[in-house]
């Protein structure tokens, strides 16, 4: 089997094609039959940031999930909608030849002058940490592909399929060779990463994809680059209502430091 390509690899790879952006889509980064949907929201920011650059940081990102995005190449093009005084508003779309797989909007917003008081949540504590916690391996075949990049240790819930009846779950994970890859981007891939849930509560392999999602970012609570490479992040998920096959959630996303990094808010499709 092949060597699994970092993160930063996969990106240096991209190339320029007008208002597009190529990029490659490979066989360790798939999710099931799709690509991880936390690739492809990368790929859509990486294009925002090529196409329609800016100095401002990412505040908010809008994914929606149209197709599935198999091994290959996807162009992403790219449309500046606006630019105020504070805050650019950018498009970007997947393609998969002819087919439009992903929909993104990028908000992008500079520091503005405020009397209102900062509002800085701090991580909650979990039980036990990072080392005092196994390892989740990966088997190829069981696990989706692209999990072979990361690093999960379980602090609360189940793993997938593991029969449990709880709806939350609370990871620690770090991405494996994530020296060369900035916070702003590694938070988006982070952010999406840990499953559902709600898959916890099956006994046998059930697939899940998300549909929508919704990323806001803080950008002033992301670490310097050592500490986002190397450090421990921790996505807290808890499904607040579901029925017909479908499950709302919420992600907080904390940075190594404990600050929080990102909120998200997502519909998953569960197919079981």
């Amino acid at each position: 089997m092949d060597a699994p390509t970092p993160l930063s690899r996969v990106l240096a790879q991209r190339r320029r094609d007008g208002d597009a952006v190529v990029l490659p889509v490979l066989p360790d980064w798939l999710q099931g039959r799709t690509a991880f949907g936390g690739l492809i929201a990368v790929y859509g920011v990486v294009a925002m940031r090529d196409i329609a650059p800016s100095a401002w940081p990412l505040r908010a990102l809008q994914t929606n999930f149209v197709a599935p995005v198999n091994a290959g190449e996807v162009r992403v093009t790219v449309e500046l909608l606006r630019t105020g005084r504070h805050v650019r508003q950018v498009q970007a779309r997947v393609w998969q030849g002819e087919q439009v797989a992903a929909v993104l909007l990028g908000v992008f917003g500079a520091g503005r002058p405020t009397q209102l008081p900062a509002l800085d949540p701090r991580r909650p504590d979990v039980a036990r940490q990072p080392d005092e916690l196994p390892a989740r391996p990966y088997v190829p075949g069981l696990a989706p592909a692209f999990t072979q990049h990361l690093d999960f240790r379980w602090a609360e819930g189940g793993w997938p399929m593991s029969g449990t009846d709880t709806w939350s779950s609370r990871i620690h994970l770090r991405l494996h060779e994530a020296r060369d890859v900035d916070a702003e981007l590694l938070s988006v891939l982070l952010a999406d990463a840990p499953p559902t849930p709600a898959i916890s509560r099956f006994n046998a392999p059930v697939a899940a994809s998300s549909v929508s999602w919704s990323l806001e970012l803080q950008p002033h609570a992301l670490p310097d680059a050592t500490s986002a490479a190397s450090g421990w992040w921790r996505v807290d998920k808890d499904t607040h209502a579901g029925a017909e096959g479908y499950v709302s959630e919420s992600t907080h996303l904390w940075s190594p430091d404990g600050r929080l990094a990102a909120l998200g808010y997502q519909v998953v499709a569960v197919f079981g």
